[in-house]
């Protein structure tokens, strides 16, 4: 049975680089809100756009440009899938869902998953892909 990393706290970085007012460090997110805000930049990041890692990221905003249908929300989903797989060590995903918002030209994507390392219920995540250019 593989081991599991135990630790005691997620800290990162918040990429506003606001100053916390009471002491004027930037601004830290830590545990579940660190996890989340990575899971966001990892699926907004297309590859080759971090310097020394052409391949991290995810291919979803080239997919946002196919039809809207459950074709594309399936390739969402597995995309999102394996780069969360790849790319984020401190998460085992439970599920991916996506649907697609004809109305709207979007997809809504809820994500759960569990923490590895802190004892907290799974976590969700939800969110609108739009195309943008």
């Amino acid at each position: 049975m593989p081991l599991e990393r135990v630790s005691q706290s997620f800290r990162d970085l918040s990429a506003s680089f606001q100053a916390n007012p009471l002491n004027n460090d930037l601004v830290v997110l830590k545990n579940a809100n660190a996890i989340a805000r990575s899971i966001r930049n990892i699926i907004s990041t297309s590859p080759g756009e971090k310097f020394f890692d052409p391949d991290f990221g995810s291919n979803v905003t080239k997919l946002l440009f196919e039809n809207i249908d459950e074709i594309s929300a399936i390739s969402i989903r597995d995309e999102i899938e394996n780069s969360i797989n790849n790319y984020e060590p401190r998460v085992s995903l439970i599920s991916v869902e996506t649907t697609p918002d004809y109305d709207n030209n979007a997809f809504d994507v809820k994500l759960t998953y569990r923490i590895i390392g802190i004892d907290i219920p799974p976590q969700q995540l939800e969110f609108v892909l739009l195309p943008t250019r």
